[in-house]
């Protein structure tokens, strides 16, 4: 028996966190669902009470690639509006599926169909594959009886989620690799180049300038302690890691990220996008609002913004309505909370959720190009101040030799 520590989300919708001894996370699944808990985190601790990380939010809700998950979905789609028995139809899964998780993951959902347990409660055995957003929209099909609508639905969901976070990717993908090279050159010249160039200028008998002296500075320290360098950097690393997986080390990162010049507005709009997206297509699907707030607090992806939610979610559930809490909330710009009082207005607010979420990811492709354009002059500017750096600290004794030689 080992001793794990979990929050989960009651009846209320509200979080709460307690310990359970059980011989393994997924018994503690069950346990937690038979008394109604949705599971959000579920932490072992050993002996010691070092805590081992098993959480599914971690991993954020998939251990399969998003592009299997859609193709999986797609597939369940096809056959399930073509009618075919959903014991066949995971059967077809399990012999179409590549991923390796997901064709046991099918597998083991079969069998408890077979078993008598709905789609829902099969799936939510499987919490590192299907997220709580996709676990709400199939509860939410099985109950309104349109799950092919459903996972029509899903689709568009997770191919949006896709979508955006290969947006910022590419965002980020550019400058990461200028930066790599940047201090690899930086290693290189430091450690090979200048110090032969300091072996000739020192047999010459020439004083060196101040940046070749900085430059063998810098190699010195290099050569002679690069393993606490190295150990710090691979500490530092770990220490980060671990930190940023704790509640408050979460929070800290994703509100840096909000904060970050250039990058804190598009992860902002990537946020609001994400958030109108999936609140539109649940509530077109009939999930309650306080179910969609609750899954939309889960799955915003940014610890910080969730934060707001869950004050604007006992707001709502006071009888505030929605575009009054939000309004206070920090992190949500003023178009969305606007939109959403027009919704609440006209009774409308699953379209104006729509329009937001389309009109965000226009900011974001906007944000992306506009990312680009401006981190371009900054790493020329970076590339620009170590090839000086490194030609003042050659060029500017080899000057004085040649200046001796005649």
């Amino acid at each position: 028996m080992a001793n794990y520590v979990y929050s989960a989300i009651n009846e209320m919708g509200k979080t709460i966190t307690d310990s359970i001894e059980a011989e393994s996370e997924e018994i503690v699944n069950s346990m937690l669902a038979a008394r109604n808990l949705i599971p959000v985190r579920i932490v072992r601790q050993d002996k010691s009470g070092f805590s081992l990380s098993s959480l599914s939010s971690l991993r954020f809700g998939a251990s399969v690639k998003t592009k299997d998950l859609i193709l999986f979905t797609k597939q369940f789609r096809s056959m399930i509006q073509a009618g075919v028995p959903i014991i066949r139809l995971m059967q077809v899964l399990v012999s179409q599926t590549q991923d390796k998780t997901l064709k046991k993951v099918a597998t083991e959902i079969s069998q408890d169909i077979k078993g008598g347990m709905t789609l829902y409660a099969a799936m939510k055995k499987h919490p590192s594959v299907f997220s709580p957003l996709y676990l709400s929209m199939i509860n939410a099909g099985e109950i309104s009886g349109s799950v092919p609508e459903i996972l029509e639905r899903l689709i568009d969901i997770v191919e949006h989620e896709a979508k955006i976070k290969k947006d910022i990717k590419s965002a980020l993908q550019y400058p990461i690799i200028v930066v790599i090279a940047l201090v690899i050159a930086f290693v290189v010249l430091l450690t090979f180049v200048i110090p032969k160039f300091v072996a000739i200028f020192a047999k010459a008998g020439i004083a060196l300038p101040l940046p070749t002296k900085i430059a063998m500075i810098m190699y010195q320290g290099l050569a002679n302690y690069w393993h606490i360098l190295l150990g710090g950097i691979i500490a530092l690393v770990v220490f980060l890691r671990y930190y940023i997986k704790t509640p408050v080390g979460r929070y800290t990162f994703d509100t840096f990220l909000l904060k970050m010049p250039l990058f804190g507005s598009l992860f902002q709009k990537a946020a609001m996008s994400r958030f109108a997206a999936i609140f539109a297509i649940m509530q077109a699907s009939g999930v309650p609002v306080m179910r969609t707030m609750e899954v939309v607090s889960d799955t915003i992806g940014n610890t910080a913004i969730s934060r707001e939610f869950d004050n604007v979610r006992d707001k709502i559930q006071e009888g505030q309505g929605i575009s009054g809490p939000l309004r206070s909330a920090k992190h949500f710009t003023p178009m969305v909370v606007d939109m959403v009082a027009i919704g609440e207005e006209s009774g409308n607010i699953e379209e104006m959720m729509r329009q937001v979420s389309l009109h965000y990811d226009d900011e974001v492709q906007y944000a992306v190009k506009g990312l680009a354009d401006s981190i371009g002059p900054i790493l020329m500017v970076g590339l620009a101040a170590v090839v000086g750096f490194f030609a003042l600290a050659i060029f500017m004794p080899m000057w004085d030799l040649t200046k001796m030689v005649k």
